[in-house]
């Protein structure tokens, strides 16, 4: 970890972007995350501005904060994910407080970076929208987010420090890796096996057609091919603190 409350800039200091980075290192090292959790919680409705106006600064700030959330939770609330009610319990439980707003892990994912429905494969628009919501999403879905993002599962993508700065080249390198890591594609049959993340939210990446450009724009596949897709089943054991080394 770089930085540990108290040195370089408090945080009372940190702009919310920076706040949301160095919790996530802080989570890393396992110190105590309190003071930036504190911050994240006190900033006025003014202090999230350039949230909303810079693309790159929302993306790198609400991608480390849903996995310093995830972290959070699987440490101080683990039964939550081992529920057979996982998905109602988990992944809906408020894990952090920004701007006065409780926020969840599918707020975080679903309404701000996504702006869709949890269900639906990517399709349907998310409901009951709230202000904060409404006022901080993301205009445009980046789908290279489903390769950053760690909910606690063993079949989850690592997780990095997303710096606003290179947070493209960041996503790039996370989405190739992760497809380099879990895609296979077999020329006899022209089948390509994928993360089910591409049938869960299938709608993100454009479809069936959007899926190959992708596999194909990462060299998860050959440059000519067109595969049937065929999706893996995804590990669900809880695997935390599943940082790149």
């Amino acid at each position: 970890m770089s930085t540990a409350a108290g040195e370089d800039e408090r945080p009372a200091d940190c702009p919310p972007s920076e706040c949301a980075r160095r919790l996530l290192e802080t989570v890393r090292a396992d110190e105590d995350p309190t003071p930036y959790r504190r911050r994240l919680a006190t900033y006025g409705g003014g202090d999230l501005d350039r949230l909303r106006e810079d693309r790159a600064v929302a993306l790198a700030a609400w991608t480390n904060l849903y996995n310093a959330g995830t972290q959070l939770l699987l440490d101080e609330r683990p039964a939550l994910y081992d529920s057979r009610l996982r998905f109602l319990r988990f992944f809906r439980a408020d894990c952090l407080t920004v701007a006065g707003t409780p926020l969840s892990l599918n707020d975080v994912e679903h309404g701000l970076l996504r702006g869709r429905s949890a269900v639906g494969l990517g399709y349907l628009p998310r409901l009951r929208v709230g202000e904060f919501e409404r006022r901080h999403r993301l205009d445009e879905l980046d789908p290279r987010v489903h390769f950053a993002l760690n909910c606690g599962a063993g079949s989850c993508p690592a997780i990095r420090s997303y710096h606003h700065e290179r947070i493209d080249d960041q996503l790039d390198l996370a989405t190739r890796t992760y497809l380099s890591n879990t895609v296979t594609y077999d020329a006899e049959t022209a089948v390509a096996r994928v993360p089910r993340l591409f049938l869960w939210y299938r709608g993100d990446f454009g479809g069936g057609d959007g899926v190959r450009d992708l596999l194909r724009r990462y060299d998860a596949v050959p440059e000519n091919a067109t595969p049937r897709l065929k999706h893996r089943g995804w590990d669900w054991s809880r695997q935390a603190a599943k940082f790149v080394d």
